[in-house]
């Protein structure tokens, strides 16, 4: 059934997005490795990663641009053509905002005060595990085209949005902690650098709420 039903739909169009997730959950997943240069002085390092995380950003909006022009219009498609143009938009997200924290560690040279980088990374990694889930869920995605997003995969991509929800609510909670500590350091902390301490949580932080944006778009898919 499922190849006579992808047959009649055309070349699927979930490849191109499994690839541009792929990028997207590539370029966060450096993001670890560039606080961790930052904080030990490596600046060498933090150039070397944010070129890369640049190079994946660039890659991702050629996908992104590629899936917009070439996503089939047939009628026989199993979801509305702008729903998976949305999904893709979110996608791109992840690998946007990585690019703006690669920018700002390396043009301010920011790093972490010693007293938060232990949980500080912690979070860091939490919120690359967020993107991690979503890129997982992604990957379910031509099993449920097959389907025409029914059946028995729908459960299995469930449980992952579930698991993916409960690693964003954590990160959230990590977000506030880190928030509340560093402002009761703002005062042995010069002005701008707690300004931008608290600008760079949000952003780490808003990976994994993309992240969990993606999970949301791919619910819709399936609940018209």
């Amino acid at each position: 059934m499922g190849s006579f039903i992808s047959d009649m739909l055309g070349r699927s169009p979930v490849e191109p997005l499994q690839a541009h997730i792929k990028t997207a959950y590539d370029a966060a997943a450096l993001l670890p490795d560039l606080f961790q240069a930052a904080n030990l002085n490596d600046w060498v390092k933090v150039d070397e990663i944010t070129e890369q995380i640049k190079h994946l950003e660039n890659e991702a909006d050629d996908q992104k641009n590629d899936i917009r022009s070439n996503l089939p219009k047939s009628l026989f498609m199993p979801v509305p053509r702008q729903d998976l143009l949305e999904l893709v938009l979110v996608q791109d997200k992840v690998a946007n905002i990585s690019k703006q924290i690669a920018g700002m560690v390396r043009l301010r040279k920011l790093q972490i005060p010693p007293a938060l980088a232990d949980v500080f990374m912690g979070f860091v990694e939490r919120c690359v595990d967020a993107a991690k889930k979503a890129k997982q869920s992604v990957n379910e995605l031509d099993e449920l085209y097959e389907t025409g997003f029914r059946g028995a995969e729908v459960k299995v991509v469930e449980k992952l949005i579930a698991k993916l929800d409960k690693i964003e609510t954590e990160t959230d909670n990590m977000q506030t902690d880190l928030q509340e500590s560093v402002f009761m350091m703002e005062a042995e902390l010069p002005p701008v650098e707690a300004m931008f301490l608290y600008k760079v949580i949000d952003m780490v932080g808003d990976v994994a709420d993309q992240a969990e944006r993606i999970g949301r778009r791919l619910e819709l898919l399936w609940a018209k």
